[in-house]
């Protein structure tokens, strides 16, 4: 199998991004894109899923964070997506149950192709420190739509703020890893009847 990497540069005019992924990582993150919170849970997505990643971001966070993290999402969708591949010989699924304390987050994930975002949490707080909890579904869905996969979050518990943020995104890593594994008894097959993905 052929290096999964890739490198994303997306410019609006109201955010510049460059992703770089490997899927094949150990877990490294660097990141500066003028949004602190995003990138703490970036860091558990990298972390738990073994993926190397690095987020440049320059956007209007004057106004608000609204355009950057949704516009990362996108940005790391489209490096996602490149970096797979046709996606022959991946699990193709993947899910995980991530506790932390009070709150118990499920995140299932399938490389189909069809993207679409179900998203199922009641943040106990508008805001994390400065960070507006609406703006993980616009993160997740640019992610969602731009990688083609059909995401399933699900908070189950949980009434820190911090702490349904924080397990949906170890989740979320645990879930990618489980999915891009690459399978050892059909590393050669595509993970679909169809034929493709």
């Amino acid at each position: 199998m052929s290096e999964r990497k890739a490198t994303i540069n997306r410019e609006t005019n109201e955010t510049q991004i460059t992703v770089t992924i490997n899927l094949d990582g150990t877990g490294k993150f660097q990141a500066d894109t003028g949004v602190p919170f995003l990138e703490h849970m970036m860091d558990q997505i990298a972390r738990h899923g073994l993926i190397d990643i690095e987020i440049e971001a320059n956007g209007d966070v004057y106004i608000d964070d609204h355009h950057t993290v949704e516009d990362i999402g996108i940005t790391l969708g489209q490096a996602f997506k490149q970096a797979v591949g046709d996606k022959t010989g991946i699990v193709r699924y993947g899910h995980s149950y991530v506790p932390l304390d009070e709150a118990l987050s499920r995140v299932v994930i399938d490389f189909s192709g069809r993207p679409g975002l179900f998203f199922n949490c009641e943040f106990t707080r508008g805001s994390i420190g400065g960070f507006d909890t609406q703006l993980f579904w616009e993160f997740f869905q640019g992610f969602s739509n731009h990688a083609g996969v059909s995401l399933h979050i699900d908070n189950l518990k949980g009434f820190n703020a911090h702490h349904q943020a924080e397990t949906i995104f170890k989740a979320f890593g645990r879930a990618l890893r489980m999915a891009l594994t690459v399978d050892a008894r059909a590393p050669n097959l595509m993970p679909s009847t169809k034929g493709s993905l």
